[in-house]
């Protein structure tokens, strides 16, 4: 029998971290503070982000350009 294997579309904080340009430690602060609304899930003491929530917050942070 094959193994099944399962994409997820979560990523962890240090991709997350990489993908902003931030410390996991400033990651880490955001979300305690919640100083920004960046969606994450909880897995007992595990923390995901999901990548569709990820882009729309860096959407969201959009300054300036052409409407």
């Amino acid at each position: 029998m094959a193994s099944t294997i399962f994409k997820t579309n979560l990523m962890t904080p240090k991709e997350v971290a990489d993908y902003l340009g931030i410390s996991t430690e400033t990651l880490n602060v955001w979300r305690c503070t919640k100083r920004y609304d960046l969606a994450y899930i909880k897995a007992g003491r595990l923390v995901r982000y999901r990548i569709e929530d990820v882009e729309a917050f860096v959407a969201s942070r959009m300054q300036g350009g052409a409407a």
